[in-house]
């Protein structure tokens, strides 16, 4: 059976000039307005006296929502919302993902979006409007016999309003479309096998250039680490994978480089994972889906850099053949490991990856990965943890998380901490036998096989799920990382990361 990823209903998207008269009002199925605390918008409105009861029913403070139908012909819904002055990227996010999930049982097919004018931030308010609405349309795969059909949405007018980079805007929302779809897919559908034939579809589509390193290629390469992790599985199909996007003139020069953990099942290997902490070890490849989805997106985009990504492809399975605790292993860069533990098998892959990534010299090297629950445990599902090789990139990571709405806190890289990572037959422990600051010493771990001359940014992803959603999201699988990851590539500290 191929990959269950229902293509998303085309859509158009106009920007209006002036207010929808009461004529185009009544042929839309909702409309849905984000007034300011006091606003005189809603008696500029088709239909005012409905909208000022509506407006009577709600609080005017703080990100609250009310909903209610316009008594037109077509009786299309109406949504009303109210912004707080100086709300952030993240609080916009939140309160467009609510406004576009109160349609979700009508499923309407023309939507208009309205922000009050008189908002400072009213570009930025319709930026998260449009990508909630693109968001809450995407459906996961499902694999249901009777599938519910997708959310039609075939237009959606928005203004009037200031200018917005559109295309950004809807490849943004596109591409967290694409590494939710793709963290959510069974790990039946989505084995090795399935996804190298993605990654050939994808890379055709988008005029990507595609080279497979596969298992044995890399057991002679000596990347031990990755292999280490492989021999356990029962098909020998796992593989790293390399997309290159070339969008800037600069002729051998690689603006950045990018590395995701794709781990497709974690059983925890010899180390065995109880049932509850293994039950959703599918979604463990959602690095691999963030680093793929941002270089789609980037080459949508024609975006004026050159930048690959690496995509660490294996299972973590059980078996006679399975890496053992004291075993010790050869990473590609000479680097000795004293096995520890079979479920820090992310850790080891991406050890070989980045090693490998390295060898082309990025200007900086950048890896997502759902690495720990130790950062879950320090920052719940709502904050992602980050690391960098240069203390001084942390502020502009955080900024980055501040802009994009996902957002991000920078912890300690202090050399002290590979105290806990010394090991008295190889190189290094590949963790401590306890898990006190597990992020940090995988952290740690990792940098060991980055050369110091390269800027190097490691993400885990501690938010790639949570129950109930996170943000505009509202499924479990949130995608997070794809927003960051192009607010800092497309902005100037992308320069600032390069230079530190």
């Amino acid at each position: 059976m191929a990959l269950s990823n229902p293509a998303p209903f085309p859509t158009e998207i106009h920007r209006r000039r002036s207010l929808p008269n009461r004529r185009l009002t009544d042929t839309l199925d909702a409309q849905l307005v984000l007034a300011g605390p006091r606003t005189g918008l809603l008696q500029r409105l088709a239909h005012p006296d409905s909208w000022r009861q509506l407006h009577r029913r709600a609080s005017p403070v703080a990100l609250t929502l009310r909903t209610a139908t316009l008594p037109a012909a077509r009786q299309p819904a109406a949504v009303l919302g109210y912004a707080k002055s100086g709300a952030s990227a993240f609080e916009r996010l939140c309160l467009a993902g609510k406004m576009l999930r109160a349609l979700a049982e009508r499923r309407p097919r023309r939507i208009h979006l309205l922000v009050d004018e008189a908002l400072s931030d009213a570009a930025a308010w319709y930026e998260a409007l449009l990508t909630a609405a693109l968001t809450e349309r995407s459906a996961l795969p499902t694999y249901r016999s009777q599938p519910k059909p997708p959310w039609p949405l075939q237009h959606i007018e928005f203004g009037p309003a200031p200018a917005l980079d559109l295309p950004r805007i809807v490849v943004g929302a596109e591409a967290t479309n694409l590494a939710r779809s793709l963290t959510a897919q069974p790990p039946n559908r989505l084995d090795a096998r399935a996804y190298r034939r993605l990654l050939a579809t994808l890379a055709a589509r988008h005029r990507l250039r595609l080279r497979w390193f596969s298992e044995a290629a890399l057991r002679r390469a000596g990347a031990g680490a990755f292999v280490a992790v492989s021999q356990g599985n029962a098909a020998r199909d796992a593989g790293i994978a390399r997309l290159s996007y070339r969008g800037a003139p600069r002729r051998g020069t690689l603006d950045a480089a990018l590395v995701g953990k794709g781990i497709l099942f974690d059983t925890g290997g010899i180390n065995l994972k109880p049932h509850r902490h293994m039950l959703d070890m599918h979604t463990d490849m959602g690095g691999s889906a963030v680093a793929l989805a941002t270089v789609v997106a980037l080459a949508q985009l024609r975006a004026p850099l050159n930048v690959d990504a690496w995509l660490a492809i294996s299972e973590n399975n059980i078996g006679p053949n399975a890496y053992r605790p004291q075993d010790v292993v050869r990473a590609l860069n000479g680097t000795t490991i004293q096995v520890i533990h079979s479920d820090a098998e992310g850790r080891m892959v991406l050890a070989d990856t980045l090693a490998l990534a390295a060898r082309s010299r990025p200007r900086a090297l950048i890896d997502f990965a759902t690495l720990t629950g130790a950062c879950v445990q320090a920052l719940t599902e709502r904050y992602s943890g980050v690391f960098a090789n240069r203390p001084q990139i942390a502020d502009t990571l955080v900024d980055a998380g501040r802009a994009s709405g996902e957002r991000v806190w920078s912890f300690p890289m202090d050399e002290d901490f590979d105290a806990d990572l010394d090991s008295s037959v190889a190189d290094i422990l590949q963790c401590a036998v306890d898990g006190k600051g597990d992020h940090i010493l995988a952290a740690r771990f990792l940098k060991r096989f980055v050369p110091d001359e390269i800027p190097w940014v490691h993400v885990d992803l501690s938010s790639a799920t949570r129950r109930g959603g996170l943000a505009h999201v509202g499924t479990e699988v949130t995608g997070f990382g794809v927003r960051w990851a192009l607010e800092l590539l497309l902005s100037p500290r992308l320069a600032t990361l390069q230079a530190a």
